[in-house]
């Protein structure tokens, strides 16, 4: 199968590793990479920040990029999927380019979620001897409804034990924009979530 691969502005500034062994995890499971040169940032620091309008130039240079084919979209960041998959409604007021929006958002995915409902995969062959817990990210749970997905291939990772902790679903205080605009209140939701996870 085809599949062009979002990189996002983390993997390619913070994360190159994450994006590295993402295309590599793909190319294992079949998949044949297409990576569109000239994608860039999906607009979600400004999105978040509530700058719509000085937005819409990244999102519409990310649609145009990803019109090349209509091949399924994958990305291992699923704060940059919830952000593309509102593209139809930040740019509802240029019919045609919501059009192109909805498109392009209807095939793209969050890399758990791509494996295990699109190539009928929960074991990818990981092997990890260890305790661990899962912190669900807000994005995946609450903006895209990635829940089960994480927890399946967790799950088949041999010599790995998943250990649950209190407030599992609990934001971790980060949001983006808001762990800067709003850093104390940041600040003490990051430390009751690694309270639970100490204690755990």
């Amino acid at each position: 199968m085809k599949v062009n691969f979002f990189a996002t502005c983390l993997c390619d500034t913070v994360k190159a590793e994450v994006a590295k062994k993402s295309v590599v995890l793909l190319e294992q499971l079949g998949c044949e990479i297409i990576f569109p040169e000239k994608q860039g940032c999906c607009g979600q620091p400004s999105l978040n920040s509530g700058y719509i309008e000085d937005s819409k130039p990244a999102m519409k240079n990310l649609i145009a990029a990803f019109e090349e084919n209509d091949h399924p979209i994958v990305t291992p960041a699923g704060s940059c999927a919830a952000s593309i998959k509102r593209y139809p409604e930040y740019l509802a007021s240029e019919p045609e380019w919501a059009a192109r929006a909805q498109k392009v958002a209807d095939r793209l995915f969050e890399l758990t979620q791509f494996i295990v409902n699109e190539l009928g995969v929960e074991n990818v062959g990981a092997r990890l001897k260890g305790r661990a817990v899962y912190h669900p990210s807000c994005s995946l749970i609450r903006k895209l409804g990635v829940r089960e997905e994480p927890l399946r291939l967790l799950a088949n990772v041999e010599g790995l034990e998943m250990v649950p902790i209190k407030n599992q679903e609990t934001c971790c205080g980060f949001g983006g924009t808001f762990s800067v605009k709003m850093s104390e209140i940041s600040g003490e939701m990051v430390k009751e979530k690694v309270h639970h996870i100490s204690a755990a």
